[in-house]
């Protein structure tokens, strides 16, 4: 299969092409480099060290025998390039995968211009795909990576379904406006979105996108509403240092157990925002890999409606995970203001009942596991720069996030 990854040097984009080159796809990575540069205006950088791309293109090309094709395409703006490369008639792709979004909720939430560029970038981004998929005439299967935060994180009161919920409405009309015996009306529809920052939001409006095109244009597409990664390796980015994974650890972009992971190998206070009783999906790199291909293998029918899968595999409270990593690491759990205007509390139980029917062996939370990203954080952990640790994006003005009282101000 062609398959064009967009976003392909991200966190997610670049171990997605190697497991899809490793399987014997024709893979083309996309990119603009949009992510660095944010590194270079936070201040922040990557924990691993992170080559340029074409040295980790080279590597891959070493270790592996498989080519992976480069274009630098800004897919939010340059749409005549992006057309060209998907209306390819000899070489354009049967199928994209979508990861060509800014992703951090914090990023989003900073200032007026973060969460304007967010909009414009991920908004843009996927219109301009779909756009392209429909001019191309071609069929392609479009992958995108969404996430869990759509549906929201307060408690639903019942396990979250697969993106459609089945409603019945009491009328007491006909469909004409008539009066008419009382009677139970059913119907399908999205489940109801409840986005916490202008980044889940670019996710629903996604979401809203890929139903009016697989409706009105017959697009095959397949959303799939993410819970938060953890882990850094994947079998092929392990292969050789050249081809590491991103790993970010900042208050911006570091996801919640990552974070705890280098917390806990420098002996910085774990820190839970507010009570930590936020319950969140996770799933590891590993599988995140692995359902991106099960995607792709089993995408929808011309005419169906959009394929929507919840990619996580267990569910967890923020504290119990302090808690876990502290026993395991001896590492202190201190407690800070929540910079995020969301509850205190929540319940989330959520259905995946679809890749594990198509064969997902879920890679649990294991204390070996746990132990394996630590000792990279440890490896590199000269490269941590403690002053980036602290979440310092705030949702309402009233928050105020900053350093946990005890915290190290230095390098241990």
């Amino acid at each position: 299969m062609k398959i064009v990854v967009l976003g392909g040097d991200g966190f997610c984009g670049w171990p997605t092409a190697l497991h899809l080159s490793d399987a014997g796809h024709d893979v083309t990575i996309v990119d603009n480099f949009s992510r660095r540069a944010i590194d270079a205006e936070l201040g922040a950088s990557s924990l691993t060290p992170i080559r340029p791309l074409a040295e980790r293109l080279d590597a891959w090309e070493e270790v592996s025998g498989r080519r992976i094709g480069f274009a630098e395409i800004d897919v939010a703006r340059d749409y005549d390039a992006l057309l060209a490369l998907i209306g390819d008639e000899e070489n354009g792709p049967d199928a994209v995968v979508h990861f060509a979004e800014q992703r951090a909720a914090p990023y989003s939430m900073k200032n007026s211009r973060t969460k304007r560029y967010t909009v414009d970038n991920n908004t843009n981004a996927t219109h301009n795909l779909l756009c392209a998929v429909v001019e191309s005439g071609r069929d392609v299967h479009v992958v995108h990576l969404g996430t869990m935060g759509v549906y929201g994180y307060g408690t639903a009161g019942m396990k979250i379904p697969e993106g459609y919920l089945t409603v019945q409405v009491t009328a007491d009309e006909d469909a004409a406006g008539n009066p008419a015996e009382e009677h139970q009306v059913s119907q399908e529809i999205l489940y109801p979105s409840n986005p916490g920052s202008v980044y889940h939001m670019t996710k629903v409006l996604d979401q809203h996108l890929f139903a009016y095109y697989a409706k009105n244009d017959r697009l095959r597409i397949t959303d799939l509403h993410q819970g938060i990664i953890w882990g850094t390796h994947t079998p092929q980015t392990a292969r050789d240092e050249r081809l590491i994974n991103r790993f970010d650890y900042d208050g911006d972009y570091g996801t919640v157990l990552n974070r705890f992971l280098v917390q806990a190998a420098l002996g910085y206070p774990l820190t839970v925002h507010g009570t930590g009783g936020q319950t969140r999906a996770f799933i590891h790199i590993r599988d995140m890999v692995r359902c991106i291909e099960l995607a792709l293998a089993n995408p929808p029918e011309r005419g169906d409606r959009v394929k929507i899968f919840n990619q996580m595999t267990e569910t967890h409270r923020v504290r119990d995970l302090a808690e876990l990593l502290g026993r395991i690491s001896g590492a202190q759990v201190a407690h800070v203001p929540n910079p995020r205007n969301e509850s205190a509390e929540n319940e989330l139980h959520v259905v995946n009942d679809a890749f594990l029917e198509l064969g997902l062996k879920p890679t649990t939370l294991s204390d070996g596991l746990l132990h394996e990203v630590e000792d990279t954080a440890r490896r590199y952990a000269d490269r941590v720069d403690l002053d980036k640790i602290p979440a310092r994006s705030l949702w309402t003005r009233g928050n105020r996030a900053g350093v946990p009282e005890g915290a190290p101000t230095q390098r241990p």
